[in-house]
């Protein structure tokens, strides 16, 4: 497991180079120019140019790719263009409540997705069955954004229970984690509906049937623990998604999270803070799969990991 680990996380450090030279890439593709942004409509031509010379935009773009990873070994993300902080003190208060929402989506998601695909599993045919299919469709068809809005409408302004936006008290984080975990939720309860109705139909089930082992333990112990590696396979990479969708959630109820963050720096072509950020999240999405993979083992010991 400990050379595995090790080899794991030095796969990573040419994917992140890989990833590094791509975002820069794209991220100095996009139309617009940060320089003439910083320095209004209104400046002439000399203004710009020297906000340009003061950004550093003026250098060649092997140079700018240079000084940018040479800045992130050193713990320095750059300093960003539209409000002239370090990019390190905007990540940083918005850092928790994107990752608390991140985990309080993916918290509820996954147990009820389990539950629900469980018990579509054990009473396949028949009406449970049934219901928690057409949940599990509804989930997946709904775009996030408008369930987030109709959640608004019915429990804020409907019945005034939960706040509209922000995140001051624990209340704020329902709805939108209820809006970001709705299609993982769906997701997963077709994923384990799927492999338990595999897994029962399979030999070893009938064989522990006659012996005579309990209803609950032929579920729960065999047919539900081998179905949770592709549970756990599929929560792991629906973790990124999670992460797209805190872009739209985040700014439907004005979370002042990351994802609204990278929003605003689109919009001001902020290539330091879109860099950075892009950057967190595939190496967030790497250690997420890493995560993944240990559990496979905990989950499954006869998991070799070669």
């Amino acid at each position: 497991m400990g050379k595995y680990l090790v080899k794991r996380i030095l796969n990573m450090i040419p994917l992140l180079f890989i990833i590094s030279v791509l975002v820069f890439m794209f991220i100095h593709l996009i139309p617009g120019d940060p320089a003439r942004m910083v320095a209004g409509p209104q400046a002439r031509l000399g203004e710009v140019e020297q906000i340009r010379e003061q950004l550093g935009l003026n250098k060649p773009l092997l140079t700018q790719y240079i000084d940018w990873v040479t800045g992130l070994f050193h713990g320095d993300f750059g300093i960003s263009f539209s409000n002239k902080e370090t990019v390190g003190s905007l990540l940083a208060p918005r850092l928790p409540i994107t990752m608390y929402l991140t985990i309080c989506s993916i918290t509820w998601s996954a147990l009820f997705g389990v539950i629900i695909g469980a018990v579509a599993a054990i009473n396949r045919g028949r009406s449970l069955d049934i219901v928690g299919m057409v949940i599990a469709i509804a989930g997946i068809s709904i775009p996030n954004f408008w369930l987030g809005l109709q959640l608004m409408e019915i429990f804020s302004v409907g019945f005034g229970l939960l706040p509209t936006g922000g995140v001051d008290t624990w209340q704020g984080y329902i709805l939108p984690s209820l809006a970001m975990g709705a299609g993982i939720m769906s997701i997963l309860a077709r994923v384990t509906r799927s492999s338990m109705v595999e897994n029962l139909g399979r030999d070893y089930i009938r064989t522990s049937r006659a012996k005579g082992l309990s209803e609950s333990k032929v579920i729960w112990r065999h047919a539900f623990k081998n179905s949770s590696i592709d549970v756990v396979t599929v929560a792991a990479l629906q973790i990124g998604a999670l992460i797209a969708g805190s872009v739209v959630v985040e700014t439907v109820f004005s979370i002042p999270g990351l994802g609204r963050l990278l929003v605003a720096s689109i919009g001001y072509r902020d290539y330091q803070v879109i860099q950075t950020l892009i950057l967190f999240f595939s190496l967030e999405y790497m250690v997420v799969n890493l995560i993944a993979d240990v559990l496979y083992g905990i989950i499954n010991p006869r998991v070799r990991y070669d």
